[in-house]
């Protein structure tokens, strides 16, 4: 498994006040998701455990997935993220499949991906000029209409959402082989 805890460290000794606090954190909460697969096969990264569709493998790719659109969503603004309400029933085909493991896919595979997508992220918290920059937000059901969010919120929320699928991640870890990633 490919550690790039390097990277985020760099850029954490780079980066001063609350633009490291911001990266430490993302790294805490990345090291979590990455160590519930530490050692697995491909075939163990892609096997649900329990009554929800959800694997480690398909829990990594979604994660990495929704960091590089809250990423592009901070330097383009809503036009870098889906209009869900203009998405059609094969779009929310596609979008589940990232909780999944396909065929041809490997642990490996979604590590490094994942590991490119921290990388820019990590880049972009160090380099953007100003974390009060502000987009409005993606037309979705559960977005109130013309509501905005800065980019300090966006990595917020970034954190925040790779800290709960690290969890569910560890459940999924658990129950495949007793593994914790704590305790």
């Amino acid at each position: 498994m490919q550690d790039t805890t390097h990277t985020t460290a760099q850029d954490a000794a780079t980066a001063t006040g609350e633009r490291a606090d911001l990266l430490e954190a993302l790294a805490k909460h990345r090291h979590f998701l990455r160590f519930t697969a530490r050692d697995l096969t491909d075939e163990q990264a892609g096997q649900r455990t329990t009554v929800s569709e959800l694997c480690i493998g398909g829990l990594i790719k979604h994660v990495a997935s929704v960091e590089r659109h809250w990423a592009a969503f901070i330097q383009h603004g809503p036009s870098a993220m889906p209009d869900f309400t203009a998405m059609t029933e094969a779009d929310f085909a596609k979008r589940a499949d990232e909780f999944r493991m396909l065929p041809g896919e490997t642990l490996e595979g979604v590590l490094a991906d994942y590991a490119e997508t921290a990388a820019r992220t990590d880049e972009l918290v160090t380099t953007l000029p100003d974390l009060n920059v502000s987009h409005p937000l993606p037309k979705a059901p559960w977005n109130e209409p013309g509501a905005k969010m800065s980019a300090r919120r966006v990595l917020l929320h970034v954190i925040a959402e790779t800290a709960q699928h690290a969890g569910h991640a560890d459940i999924i870890r658990e129950s495949l082989d007793g593994s914790k990633s704590m305790g």
